[in-house]
């Protein structure tokens, strides 16, 4: 019967990001009972996801960007002989699992998962345009919270929202006392996960000799550049070239 599994044979190549999204997440920030429009505790969890798969699942990406309930995986390489099937499932059910964990959660939690072809270089271009959708979704995330505040249902804000521009919606939150260009990096600008090599000596009593080796770690930035401007452009390009 494994003939009639569909797509049980489609593979991709690398390099590719693998885009992990939850599902339902407004339900579940009201049973989590998260502070809006914002959670720390919430961005955190999902920060040690990212960690976890990039250094703990057995998938082996070589970076992760999240933000809000969104993770990207970048991969030079791929498990599982590239099979889509197994890339999205494993990592979609890792990543529920995890946060799972990471919330101390009751309630069920699930992601989906897609794959994006991309090259080295559309992979720099690509984290910039999540980056530049985490700052439309910091936007919009602040605006609806305040329009709700002054009583409009989320469908109503929604609506309201949905015509304003990004200026308009700065005046709106600065008559609020809010300055959106001075909220936490993590809510502008997302969080950064990836890989890093590190040289290290230590004394080897076989060779009777200090040898130098690179040790590789995890990195976190909470606080990561402008994707889109030339030193976060070029920071990305050094990021992905040394993979």
């Amino acid at each position: 019967m494994k003939h009639r599994e569909i797509y049980s044979s489609l593979t991709c190549v690398p390099p590719v990001f693998l885009r992990i999204d939850g599902r339902g997440f407004h339900v579940m920030a009201e049973e989590w009972g998260l502070e809006r429009p914002f959670d720390l505790r919430f961005s955190e969890a999902m920060e040690r996801v990212s960690r976890e798969l990039v250094a703990d699942s057995g998938l082996s990406p070589d970076l992760a960007y999240c933000f809000s309930d969104e993770i990207n995986l970048y991969f030079s390489h791929l498990p599982f002989g590239g099979r889509v099937e197994k890339l999205d499932s494993v990592s979609a059910s890792y990543a529920a699992s995890a946060l799972t964990l990471a919330m101390d959660s009751r309630a069920v939690v699930s992601f989906d998962a897609r794959i994006i072809q991309v090259s080295p270089e559309l992979a720099v271009t690509y984290l910039a345009d999540r980056q530049a959708e985490a700052w439309r979704n910091h936007l919009n995330a602040y605006g609806q919270e305040t329009l709700m505040r002054e009583g409009m249902t989320r469908p109503e804000a929604a609506r309201v929202l949905k015509g304003m521009s990004s200026r308009e919606l700065h005046e709106l939150m600065f008559s609020h006392g809010v300055n959106l260009a001075k909220t936490p990096a993590w809510q502008r600008r997302g969080i950064l996960v990836y890989k890093s090599g590190k040289q290290v000596e230590g004394y080897n009593p076989l060779l009777a000799k200090v040898v130098r080796t690179i040790r590789s770690a995890v990195v976190c930035e909470r606080e990561p550049p402008v994707f889109s401007s030339p030193e976060g452009r070029s920071f990305l390009t050094g990021l992905v070239s040394s993979l």
